[in-house]
């Protein structure tokens, strides 16, 4: 993730899943916080990430 284009990507494409009421990302570190109404479904976000073009690479504790 380099620019504000991948920015609005994931924001949209995270954003649009059932339960996210929030996503942040951030350029400068290639992270991105989600918050959702119960607990994330990794696998979900994997695909989703993975569709976008993007590869997620972990989940911060």
């Amino acid at each position: 993730m380099t620019c504000g284009h991948c920015k609005a990507t994931l924001t949209k494409e995270i954003g649009a899943l059932e339960g996210v009421t929030a996503v942040e990302v951030d350029l400068e570190t290639g992270q991105v916080a989600v918050t959702t109404l119960g607990a994330p479904d990794d696998a979900l976000l994997a695909k989703v990430v993975d569709e976008a073009g993007y590869e997620l690479t972990g989940r911060a504790a």
